[in-house]
């Protein structure tokens, strides 16, 4: 008996046939559409930004523009507005929340692709968010062509420029060291042991902060046995010592570490002798003094009684560098540091700091705010 051939009606044959042609087509597409894609992520835009691209035709124009950050956020954003493409791909990209919210926020307030670059380089976003809401400024090169000025800080700029005469880069490092304030008035707390810390006028300790690695000091290299300090500084300090000793030259610790209550005892013992004015003006008050780091030590020579006529004195001025100390109070920055000279006392900063400082002849608060400042 012989089988019968299955065949399927004309008609279903003909709709299989359409079907087959439409998934071709599909798969084609989505071949083609994930080229598209691979091409811009190899570029280095994220997939949602290069989906974005591809549906808004604006492919080609990305292809010459080439890698660019602020364009891919400007295609991943909500804010996306097509009119200001060509400046998006202009302005230098920053990894902000809400960066083109506020690139064009800037652009309606007429600010060039250059002042926006400088304004988002200078700023949290929160601070540029504030700072969109502002009138236009002009002439923001005045400060902010210095990479360490703070767009939080404009007002204040423009204040102390204002009192005091001063020029652009003098009035920037002077209101990011607080100089335009009060001395020891709402000061920054410093919490954190390190041997880059700054403590001065406006940067103060808590009552209870003690250095990570206090040990006592040797009584070969201090004055008496109740010296201590950071085991760091210590161990640099006796590096030096040896050095110097090799050439002839005597060094002692005659002043290390000082808690809180002892700066305390200090300011009090001052304070009977000369009064509350030397005090205020020539002693550290607890909490703002550097002794109470453990990286802060009084230096003294033990074959002369005043240290700065001393050939001890002139070796650490041209040496103390190579094993990371600074003279912390030069007596021709006295306006920077806030103190008056102490030929005597020296700080702990590691080598690399302290050889920049004696190389380009600079204080640590300038040091600091060029370098260190977190908040810049």
């Amino acid at each position: 008996m012989k089988r019968k051939k299955f065949r399927l009606k004309k008609s279903v044959e003909k709709k299989l046939k359409i079907i087959g042609v439409v998934l071709i087509i599909i798969i084609g597409i989505f071949i083609f559409y994930q080229v598209q894609i691979s091409s811009l992520t190899k570029l280095g835009y994220s997939k949602e930004a290069a989906r974005n691209i591809l549906f808004q035709f604006k492919k080609e124009y990305v292809l010459t523009v080439g890698e660019n950050k602020t364009l891919n956020a400007a295609f991943m954003s909500s804010d996306y507005n097509e009119k200001y493409l060509d400046q998006y791909s202009k302005i230098d990209y920053q990894n902000h929340k809400n960066l083109i919210k506020n690139i064009n926020t800037l652009i309606k307030k007429g600010y060039s692709n250059d002042n926006i670059s400088m304004i988002l380089a200078h700023g949290s976003d929160k601070d540029v968010t504030e700072f969109a809401k502002r009138d236009k400024i002009n002439y923001l090169e005045e400060f902010y062509s210095f990479p360490y000025a703070k767009l939080s800080n404009y007002d204040r700029y423009v204040d102390y420029s204002n009192e005091t005469g001063e020029d652009d880069e003098t009035t920037v490092l002077a209101v990011n060291l607080d100089m335009d304030k009060e001395n020891y008035k709402d000061p920054e707390i410093v919490s954190e042991f390190s041997t880059d810390m700054l403590v001065n006028k406006h940067r103060s300790l808590k009552k209870d902060f003690e250095p990570d690695d206090l040990v006592s000091i040797d009584l070969k290299y201090a004055s008496d046995d109740t010296q201590e300090g950071s085991r760091i500084a210590v161990n640099a300090f006796i590096s030096m010592y040896k050095a110097a000793k090799k050439e002839g030259f005597d060094l002692v610790i005659n002043s290390s570490y000082r808690s809180y209550e002892e700066q305390e005892e200090t300011c009090d013992t001052y304070r009977d002798l000369y009064g509350d004015n030397y005090v205020t003006n020539f002693v550290a008050l607890p909490g703002f003094s550097e002794h109470q780091t453990g990286l802060a030590f009084d230096i003294g020579s033990r074959n002369s009684n005043v240290f700065a006529e001393s050939p001890e004195y002139d070796w650490v001025q041209e040496n103390a560098h190579k094993y990371g100390f600074i003279q912390r109070f030069p007596s021709k920055y006295e306006a920077v540091t806030g103190f008056r000279a102490e030929p005597w006392h020296y700080r702990y900063v590691g080598k690399k700091i302290a050889k920049y400082i004696y190389e380009h002849d600079i204080t640590f608060e300038e040091y600091y705010v060029l370098f260190l400042d977190k908040n810049a």
